[in-house]
């Protein structure tokens, strides 16, 4: 039995290429924080739409509903998506705004043995 956590994606962030791997119940964000990186998110309850970016391939699931004030029908028709609240199903790739960008501020987090 392994104390390490079950890997149930992957995620590349665009237009940085970055790709890194999503564990079983995290967000996109989660996992972007895990890996050392940061992105532009505020609350990370996908209320204020500050991290909302474009989901170019793949799919997502969200385990809570997300309002329709938040992230309307025609925006996820459009590709849209919340990475703070979005869980990859399997390989996915997501393009950040305009305003945003995947910036490294430290090493990958590795929990104490």
């Amino acid at each position: 039995m392994s104390d390490q956590p079950e890997v149930s994606g992957a995620v590349r962030i665009l237009p940085a290429g970055v790709r890194l791997t999503v564990h079983s119940g995290e967000s996109i964000v989660d996992a972007v924080r895990r890996h050392g990186y940061r992105t532009r998110y505020c609350c990370r309850r996908g209320g204020c739409r500050a991290c909302k970016a474009d989901l170019v391939e793949g799919q997502v699931r969200y385990p809570v509903p997300v309002a329709e004030s938040v992230l309307s029908a025609e925006e996820r028709a459009a590709g849209k998506c919340l990475p703070c609240r979005a869980r990859p199903e399997g390989e996915v790739v997501v393009r950040l705004s305009e305003k945003d960008a995947l910036t490294r501020v430290f090493g990958a987090f590795r929990p104490a043995s």
